[in-house]
């Protein structure tokens, strides 16, 4: 099945609308702690505030392109938006932020934004089963590239476009797609979600008034496939089940419980777990070291970190912080966390390198051995295949709950979160601009 033949026709199934619905609300709660950061209130300033699209964390609105901009940027500002080990993309940043906007300005219902976001889901994830992890190791953010891609076909169907319009949609977004992973650590590495959703916004909204692009844009010679360095050179082997086997219930979403770089994860649920059961402090530990897979050293580039955005993708300044503070959380990555000594002193003995002995056939960045060496010579080993959160270890709903509380209250009262939070989950029974007005009477505080 072609691309936009899916994308304007597939019927995903109730459970794959669940799952979207999860995705829908976790985004929406880092987004709204992630409008407070540096980036995403500079996309606030730049952007014009003034439309009918609501921007999350703000007090205006904005026209479809910009919110979908602007509220890319502040759910990906803390990189605790969620993963997707396939599409090897965080996936929901660009997908709901596009088609949040776009739906506001269709008038759409939230079932056919649920709807939307499947089928970008499903798009994204052919695209990475082709390409990765060739496209990724190059040196391409898939949250951005695949993600434009998956985002204008989310679009496509909210605007309502038959299959001729969205596949010149898709072949727009192709000629929009970019994103480097050298900007990771930098406030361009959470703009890259934010111009992702715009580029599929106007992908969609072009295709929509007629422009039209290259039936190959993807597969041809010269096409993104081959532009982008896809370990595939066709689509053929990954688009077969198109509409019968859906990515989004086999595969699944990965919930972050950290907000941090996803390689590092399955490093902090090994390392916190020892800790937990053998009851050492950082003072009684001489030096850790962690074996990874060969993808994992070109993401986390950060050996000494110089901002918290870099401490993001720094394995020495997580491992060094989690077994400091005994957690991981938002306030880990303030700048005065890279200045405190012991965390300083520890992340200097902490050692990456990549493990052949890890299991080949595991999704990159999944994999971990764990080594801590006491200064009494006794050495504390684990291993950990994959994270709580992960589709095989699901976050729990209380766990959600929770880490939407945390993440909204960065900029309202618990009552306000526990209302936004309501609003969301009926998503599947209302209008999506229905849910826009509830949390706009919200009132948000930016600190």
């Amino acid at each position: 099945m072609r691309l936009e033949t899916f994308a304007a026709t597939a019927s995903p199934p109730a459970e794959a609308r669940a799952a979207a619905l999860r995705a829908v609300v976790d985004t929406i709660g880092v987004a709204l702690a992630g409008s407070v950061e540096p980036a995403a209130r500079i996309v606030r300033r730049v952007i014009r505030a003034d439309g009918p699209c609501i921007v999350f964390g703000g007090t205006a609105g904005a026209g479809t392109g910009d919110a979908a901009l602007a509220n890319g940027t502040a759910a990906h500002a803390l990189d605790y938006d969620d993963m997707c080990f396939v599409s090897l993309a965080h996936p929901s940043a660009p997908l709901v932020m596009s088609a949040w906007a776009a739906a506001e300005s269709a008038n759409a219902a939230g079932r056919a934004l649920l709807d939307a976001y499947v089928v970008g889901f499903e798009i994204e994830g052919r695209l990475g089963r082709a390409m990765n992890p060739r496209h990724y190791r190059r040196g391409w953010h898939c949250t951005s590239t695949l993600g434009t891609i998956g985002s204008a076909a989310a679009c496509a169907r909210l605007f309502r476009l038959d299959e001729a319009q969205t596949m010149h949609a898709l072949a727009i977004a192709a000629s929009s797609a970019s994103g480097l992973k050298e900007n990771f650590g930098t406030m361009v590495k959470p703009l890259h979600a934010g111009l992702s959703a715009r580029s599929a916004v106007l992908a969609a909204e072009l295709a929509r008034a007629g422009m039209t692009a290259s039936a190959a844009a993807i597969d041809g010679p010269q096409g993104f496939l081959a532009a982008f360095d896809s370990e595939s050179p066709s689509l053929d082997a990954v688009v077969g089940d198109l509409g019968t086997r859906w990515e989004i219930l086999d595969t699944g979403i990965t919930v972050k419980l950290y907000p941090s770089c996803a390689a590092t994860h399955p490093m902090l649920d090994a390392l916190i777990g020892l800790q937990e059961r053998e009851r050492f402090a950082a003072d009684d530990v001489e030096r850790i070291d962690v074996g990874v897979d060969a993808v994992t050293p070109t993401v986390l580039i950060y050996d000494r970190p110089a901002s918290g955005l870099e401490g993001k993708f720094s394995l020495p300044f997580c491992a060094a912080a989690a077994v400091v503070n005994r957690s991981v959380g938002i306030e880990t990555f303030e700048e005065s966390q890279l200045r405190e000594p012991r965390i300083a002193s520890l992340q200097s003995r902490v050692n990456m390198s990549v493990d052949d002995t890890l299991d080949r056939s595991a999704p990159p960045l999944t994999q971990a051995r764990v080594k801590v060496v006491l200064k009494n010579g006794k050495a504390l080993t684990a291993d950990a295949n994959g994270a709580r959160g992960y589709p095989e270890r699901p976050a729990t709903d209380d766990q959600l709950k929770t880490k939407f509380k945390s993440c909204a209250t960065r900029v309202m009262s618990s009552v306000q979160a526990h209302e936004a939070l309501t609003a969301l989950r009926n998503l599947d029974a209302v209008t999506v601009s229905d849910v826009s007005a509830a949390l706009a009477r919200v009132r948000v505080s930016t600190p």
